[in-house]
């Protein structure tokens, strides 16, 4: 079988762990039998510069059409129009479910012995939806007055306003993804993120959606907790969570503070999937500062490339994948500086031993 995917390589470090990823995907994909076409197109700075936008038309068309996509982090430069060029992909595309598996690898340290959960985030609403009212500005001191005039308090004039858009069928779509998710996946617990005894209408609403939702499953245990208290529980007793169902600014919060509880950004791979499409991608930034010094983690790119695998049905292929990272960072003889300070390989010889226990013939 051969596939069309779409590989934006993104900015900074980013094409060294696209390439990494890329030569780790070809890897599997040639001892499982099927091939993929990579179709290269660009966005962020790099696109800036070679076509005069920073989300060029050609990249989306390529997304759309190929329905997959692997991306490595990328920059938005500042000035050009848009607050994230990470955001304005997801909301173009109706990318609605962000997925943020944190899983603790032998050979990584950290504070925990068992850590296994998956972040689910909604990814389109929420204070990310991006309505901003600004301080001083005619039609922030129009909405003051409807809010004083509406419900008797007052905001204070020197403020800056942002709306918080929850829905009803947001919530619905991404709390059925995560059931649907856990389903597949044989996740057994489902946790849903709020804030409802402050935000009584928003979070009151998604956190109602998701009872109603899981009444639907009763083979998977669900129960839901204020976010202030996730907090407190995760970094106390993280292997009591499996799947956490969030808003758009508790998952994202959640899932770095997750990737912390794991060994850092550089083991965090990421799904954003819509209805059509899909982008998978590493969670750290394209940190310009390391860009072709040949040191960086390749790890959350490849994870991201072995979801990948995993959403077109090629799971065989991706589970290898899995299980090669995860032997040569329990071994911790080839990897990178953030994992082994005193003797680090290069991202390219890391990349190399995890091709190599593939057993690619």
């Amino acid at each position: 079988m051969d596939y069309t995917i779409t590989l934006i390589p993104g900015d900074g470090i980013g094409p060294e762990v696209a390439k990494s990823a890329v030569s780790c995907i070809d890897a599997a994909a040639k001892k499982h039998n099927f091939s993929i076409k990579w179709d290269t197109q660009y966005a962020g700075e790099t696109a800036m510069k070679k076509f005069g936008s920073v989300m060029p038309e050609k990249t989306l068309k390529s997304i759309r059409s190929n329905g997959v996509a692997l991306k490595g982090p990328i920059t938005t430069p500042i000035g050009e129009g848009f607050r994230s060029v990470n955001v304005e992909l997801r909301q173009t595309l109706g990318l609605y479910a962000n997925v943020r598996p944190a899983m603790l690898f032998r050979g990584i340290k950290s504070r925990y012995s068992k850590v296994n959960l998956v972040v689910i985030r909604e990814n389109t609403e929420d204070l990310y939806a991006g309505i901003e009212f600004d301080v001083g500005k005619k039609h922030t001191y129009e909405l003051i007055e409807f809010v004083d005039k509406k419900t008797g308090k007052r905001i204070k004039i020197d403020s800056a306003i942002a709306l918080k858009p929850i829905s009803a069928s947001a919530s619905r779509k991404i709390v059925e993804f995560a059931f649907s998710y856990a389903k597949a996946n044989k996740r057994k617990h489902i946790t849903a993120v709020h804030k409802a005894n402050i935000m009584k209408f928003t979070d009151g609403l998604f956190l109602r959606t998701a009872e109603n939702v899981a009444a639907g499953f009763p083979s998977i245990k669900f129960d839901s907790m204020i976010i202030d208290n996730l907090c407190m529980q995760l970094v106390t007793k993280p292997e009591n969570f499996d799947v956490l169902v969030c808003p758009n600014l508790y998952g994202d919060i959640l899932s770095d503070l997750c990737a912390g509880l794991v060994g850092g950004l550089g083991l965090a791979p990421s799904a954003n999937i819509g209805e059509g499409c899909a982008i998978f991608e590493p969670v750290h930034g394209s940190s310009p500062k390391h860009a072709g010094k040949n040191e960086v983690n390749p790890t959350a790119c490849i994870l991201s490339g072995a979801l990948l695998l995993h959403h077109i049905g090629q799971d065989r292929a991706a589970q290898d994948i899995e299980r090669a990272v995860g032997e040569v960072l329990a071994e911790g003889r080839v990897v990178t500086y953030d994992i082994n300070p005193k003797k680090p390989a290069a991202t390219t010889e890391m990349t190399a031993e995890i091709i190599n226990r593939l057993g690619v013939k």
